[in-house]
């Protein structure tokens, strides 16, 4: 029988989640430990069952499939380092599972759950660090010196704490590729010697500031062993950073809430912060969300700081001492100019950057896009908080095709105009049945109906509130207190939704909630469907007629992570005794056969945080895999999958409680004796032939 590994770290190292307290001190402020920002008391998912046989026809002609428990244990395995190019070793099951073949794009070896300090993968795969923090990819940035870095010099290096990863194109070169990243935020006790956490030094402020922002780096292929390597000083190469310009565009740009003394105009903003997941959009840009950029603004005291998570003291990393934008008491306005999705043009490095106000201000974790029927995109977005919503934007300009001047600029000004929208779930079962221990409800299955309420409309001549009481600025500043208002479902931590390109179907990750149905905080219902719910689950939705821009949707519970010995757990209907085990789905992509693929972040069953994938459709749906560990402390992001290669960001390794540049918890990438440093890992099969296949 299998068994899980013991829970990693020491009892004061446990932290809801599973993240260690150091994540959770740098990444998020320690969010999990104030208090929940959402205190709306909005309908409770099951309380709405009016009408539920008219929606449960409609949800049955969407294909929205029974959950069925069933008890069992996985078979995992595998185990490598992995600093430079090597194949892994060791395997102790095959291709093809216990119940016949493996789904296409899932027949490797699964790996088995461990807390090994590496990149773990299956047998027969090989792998590469393709650029660590601080290698440089801008002409004249000097190489990488830990004990001697300035904000200079990490302004043409790559950054800090990669997650979202995008792969693009660069015309006429020949296996060449443009990577297009996320740097979130910094860990400063793993980045300098001798950091005093109440005396940061500006020369530290100003490298952390440079460590965060965007990257772009082409990167090429390795025709012999298959590895990426970066392209130092490539003309499109670029690092935008927390001191880059920036525009505010759409409708709550020039808007009284977002002016400054620096900025009387509201529409420029210096720097993006705590980017988390993103896109790629049809027309050639990529987005990236602004996820806690709360934790970087001192001395917040009013109602709207207090719904967003701002704190009334000094922040962890003292920013404000150096730049009093960064003090909510003397610039009331700059913290209403992050939280946005931010859209970059790779192939143009001197563009200017732009802030999306029409998508929204909340914590984003990324932003990925669709087009309806006509042309018209389609934005998808998730707010990474306990209680809180996900979102949908819908535009109202079409695409324009070709690499035309004009059909760029045009396809720039797609996300300023459209409606955005709010979700409310609606569950079919009596709210009686939901009793938060995830056992199912007497139909059998986790389901519902779903609407898409319409917050704000922003056209080219203005935009109208669809929120009683807030005009159409507040909406679009104050997001979440608009969706407190129109009563949107909360949810256990949405974070990453992504459309599934060849069924239509989204998928949203739902991370988890230790603080679901502890004291007054909202009880277990269907879309939510455990209390204290430490190791989250994944919502399929199915549009009306399969239209993007659909306003209803039907929706089920595709995924319930845990142990697949849990009986609260499931996996789409597919036998529990051959599937890995997985806790705390993150960051989700899709494969070139449809396959949803799951990046893990703080899981809370003992192994390290991981890589998997699971088949959508057919008879193997549900089947779940999994693909790679990271080292320790570390969380897998950024997951990217293409026919012969996955990438992911290895961020924060050695994140653990105690961990310091002279006490190192980990020795990823470099071994004993270097510096611990984020980086990017490809994954290839040794035979060059397709991933899983």
């Amino acid at each position: 029988m299998r068994k899980l590994l013991p829970i990693i770290g020491t009892p004061s190292d446990s932290h809801p989640g599973g993240r260690s307290s150091l994540t959770c001190r740098y990444r998020c402020g320690d969010a999990c430990f104030h208090e929940v920002p959402n205190t709306s008391d909005n309908e409770y998912v099951g309380d709405v069952i009016a009408g539920a046989m008219g929606r449960r026809a409609m949800m049955r002609a969407a294909a929205v499939v029974t959950v069925a428990a069933t008890a069992g244990a996985a078979g995992v395995a595998g185990a490598i380092p992995a600093a430079a190019a090597t194949e892994s070793i060791s395997a102790s099951s095959s291709k093809n599972s216990k119940h016949g073949r493996a789904a296409r794009g899932l027949r490797y070896t699964s790996v088995e759950p461990n807390t090994a300090d590496a990149v773990t993968i299956p047998d027969g795969y090989r792998q590469n660090v393709v650029i660590r923090w601080g290698e440089p990819i801008l002409r004249g940035a000097p190489a990488f010196d830990p004990e001697n870095q300035t904000g200079a010099s990490q302004a043409g290096q790559f950054g800090y704490n990669n997650d979202f990863l995008a792969l693009l194109p660069v015309p006429g070169e020949h296996r060449r590729q443009l990577l297009v990243a996320n740097h979130e935020y910094t860990d400063e006790v793993l980045m300098f010697r001798g950091y005093d956490p109440a005396n940061p030094t500006r020369n530290q402020v100003e490298v952390a500031w440079a460590a965060h922002g965007l990257g772009v780096v082409v990167v090429e292929e390795d025709r012999r062993t298959g590895a990426l390597t970066a392209v130092p000083r490539h003309p499109l190469n670029r690092r935008v950073t927390a001191t880059t310009e920036f525009r505010l565009t759409g409708p709550a740009a020039g808007s009284a809430l977002l002016k400054t003394s620096v900025d009387p105009t509201g529409r420029k903003v210096l720097g993006t912060l705590n980017n988390c997941s993103g896109g790629t959009t049809p027309w050639g840009t990529t987005l990236h969300g602004e996820e806690n950029f709360n934790q970087y603004f001192a001395n917040g005291t009013r109602t709207t700081d207090k719904r967003y998570g701002l704190g009334t003291g000094a922040t962890e990393r003292k920013w404000e001492r150096f730049d009093k934008r960064f003090d909510v008491a003397q610039e009331p306005n700059e913290s209403h100019r992050f939280g946005y999705v931010v859209e970059l043009d790779p192939y143009d490095p001197t563009s200017t950057p732009r802030k999306r106000t029409a998508l929204g201000r909340v914590k984003h974790e990324g932003a990925t896009v669709r087009l309806t029927d006509d042309g018209r995109p389609v934005v998808y977005t998730g707010d990474d908080e306990r209680f809180d919503y996900f979102y949908k934007f819908v535009g109202s300009k079409k695409m324009k095709k070709g690499s035309s001047r004009a059909a760029r600029e045009h396809n720039l000004t797609l996300l300023d105009e459209g409606t955005l929208y709010v979700a409310k779930l609606t569950g079919d079962s009596p709210a009686i049945e939901i009793d938060g221990s995830g056992k199912l409800p007497a139909d059998g299955e986790f389901d519902g109906s779903g609407e898409w309420i319409p917050l704000a409309t922003a056209t080219a001549k203005g935009a109208v509130s669809h929120v009683e009481g807030m005009t159409a600025e507040e909406v679009y500043v104050f997001t979440r207190l608009a969706g407190d208002k129109v009563g949107a479902t909360k949810m256990d931590r949405p974070e990453d939704i992504e459309p599934n390109p060849h069924s239509g179907k989204v998928y949203v990750a739902l991370t988890n909630n230790t603080n679901r149905g502890v004291g007054t905080n909202a009880a277990a219902d269907e879309a939510n469907p455990r209390n204290a719910n430490k190791h989250g689950h994944i919502l399929e939705l199915t549009e009306r007629h399969n239209r993007a821009d659909s306003t209803r949707f039907a929706w089920s519970l595709f995924l319930v992570a845990g142990d697949p010995e849990d009986p609260a757990t499931y996996f789409a209907g597919f036998p529990k005794d051959d599937v890995s085990p997985i806790s705390c789905p993150d960051n989700v992509a899709f494969d070139p056969h449809g396959n949803l693929w799951i990046s893990t972040d703080g899981a809370q069953l003992g192994s390290h945080d991981g890589l998997f994938g699971v088949a959508t459709k057919g008879s193997r749906r549900g089947e779940l895999k999994q693909f790679l560990t990271v080292p320790k402390g570390a969380e897998t992001c950024g997951p990217l999958v293409q026919d012969r290669r996955v990438l992911v960001a290895v961020q924060h390794p050695g994140e653990l409680t105690g961990a310091t540049v002279e006490n190192p918890l980990s020795v990823w990438p470099d071994g004993p004796g270097k510096i611990v440093r984020p980086a990017v890992v490809a994954v290839w099969r040794a035979d060059g032939c397709d991933i899983g296949v």
